[in-house]
């Protein structure tokens, strides 16, 4: 396939000028097209005399349009794909730039998956010296992977699949024009993202866990010219095209229209507050805030937001089989194999860096997120001198919970142990470890009406504050975890 880089600028020829040259100097190379919208500031020169430079030279790869007014951002854009000869289209604001090897990646991950319409990859935001503030997290497994089609609405409902600014992504011409192309009604406010909800009707969307582009922010972006309730007033209307479109499987999952609006509601009154802007923010919550379903949904988003994608790496498979070749005695054949996806599970939630293969900081709560299944057979020994319930053998024997809290606290001693020899920082004291397993399954005890056996459970446990901190942060994982399995995210690039 060949790809056709769009540059949309007005006014801004130095910033202009590095977008450019990120352009043609991709490794594969690609057309460039300059769309200007009728600048004032010499850029109609500076491209006509490179493009003159480079033609001399045998090289007709950037091409420039200037439109004959002053037309807004969306439909710049639409002039500028109206000229492109490319097969896919990367759009580029002039103030964003791409990595030398954007182009290449997305092709590679593109040519996989042929049902593809459009692509997104991670961005780091710079500011305006070209220092590196932040970047978007991961969103998926591997190195690139893909939605299929009848997924991504419901995912885009959710915020469960963030396609990104124009920097981020690519797209099918043919779609683009089949979906309407930009709509000025949206111009430089979201007239992006209705673009994106309108191309992924047409075919399945590729992501790869690349930062191949990078963002500016400064005060003169676009989106700066917009008040927080035309910001909020056009993300609604966003959320209800979403809404319309989520496919009919998911209907019986998806949020009421009204819920997601007094959810948005709240979110920009936050925004509000932090501005300054407290009339605004009364206004605006006003009457989500009495909502409980709404709350509910920003709880979910922020804590969905907190903390990126953590895909399962080849060195846990490592890591978990070194576990078993020290504790040989405590598994069978038939619970090796159960046993082992489940400390995948745990192990997965290390944090790899893709920079320094080595492991990263540890927060042991993810460490401890095991499964409410019992993964070793009741016959195994009970642990109770780990934890003292004043609870009898026979107690043991025959209630469930406590067996199962039993079977959890001797994983957790062998992992505690295993984890020591590879990470010895940040690791909590074994009885606050302790306690939180005996919370967990006090929270089993009493959501199964065991009122009584969630008291024993939970005694004293009940009184160590870090212990409650590593379970709150435990709920969040859990969470986090089952929100990413909503929807299919198939592997197409491994790590």
């Amino acid at each position: 396939m060949n790809f056709s880089v769009v540059i949309t600028t007005y006014n801004r020829l130095d910033l202009l000028k590095r977008a450019i040259e990120s352009a043609l100097s991709q490794t594969v190379a690609c057309e460039t097209i300059v769309a200007d919208d009728c600048s004032t500031d010499g850029t109609q020169e500076y491209v006509t005399r490179l493009q003159e430079s480079m033609r001399k030279q045998g090289d007709d790869r950037l091409i420039y349009h200037r439109n004959a007014s002053n037309l807004g951002h969306s439909l710049t854009m639409n002039a500028g794909v109206k000229m492109a000869r490319g097969e896919w289209i990367k759009p580029l604001d002039d103030d964003d730039y791409l990595a030398q090897n954007c182009i290449e990646e997305m092709s590679q991950a593109i040519a996989l998956r042929p049902q593809a319409v459009i692509c997104s990859c991670q961005a780091a935001q710079v500011d305006a010296q070209e220092v590196e503030l932040s970047c978007t997290p991961k969103t998926g497994p591997g190195k690139a992977f893909y939605i299929p089609q009848e997924d991504i609405h419901y995912g885009m409902l959710l915020e469960m699949v963030p396609f990104g600014t124009p920097v981020q992504v690519a797209f099918r011409k043919n779609i683009f024009w089949q979906a309407g192309g930009w709509d000025s009604r949206f111009d430089g406010n979201c007239d992006d993202i209705d673009s994106w909800i309108k191309i992924a009707q047409f075919g399945d969307a590729v992501f790869l866990n690349q930062c191949l582009s990078y963002r500016t922010i400064w005060p003169g972006a676009y989106n700066h010219r917009f008040s927080v309730q035309k910001r909020m007033d056009t993300n609604i209307l966003m959320k209800q095209k979403i809404h319309t479109l989520v496919n009919q499987k998911y209907h019986d999952d998806r949020p009421e229209i009204k819920d997601v609006r007094d959810y948005l509601k709240l979110h920009w009154s936050f925004v509000s507050l932090k501005q300054g802007q407290f009339l605004s923010t009364i206004v605006t919550a006003f009457p989500a805030i009495f909502s409980f379903t709404a709350w509910k949904l920003l709880v979910k988003a922020i804590l969905f937001r907190h903390k990126p994608w953590t895909a399962q790496n080849k060195l846990f498979a490592k890591y978990a089989d070194e576990l078993f070749s020290q504790s040989p005695e405590l598994l069978n054949s038939e619970q090796k194999w159960r046993t082992h996806h489940n400390i995948l599970d745990v192990l997965k939630d290390f944090q790899v860096s893709e920079r320094r293969p080595m492991l990263k900081k540890i927060k042991f709560w993810h460490i401890l997120k095991l499964k409410s299944q019992v993964i070793f057979s009741s016959e195994h020994r009970p642990i109770s001198k780990y934890v003292d319930r004043n609870r009898d053998k026979s107690e043991n024997r025959h209630n469930k919970i406590a067996l199962q809290l039993d079977t959890n606290i001797n994983i957790l001693d062998n992992l505690y142990q295993f984890i020591q020899t590879h990470q010895k920082e940040n690791l909590p004291q074994v009885k606050v470890v302790r306690a939180y397993i005996q919370l967990r399954w006090s929270w089993a005890a009493i959501k199964q009406k065991k009122l009584i056996s969630g008291i024993k459970i939970a005694f004293p446990a009940i009184f160590s504050i870090p212990a409650w901190r590593i379970f709150f942060a435990a709920i969040e994982s859990d969470y986090r975890e089952k929100r990413h399995n909503k929807i299919r995210k198939l592997v197409l690039i491994d790590d």
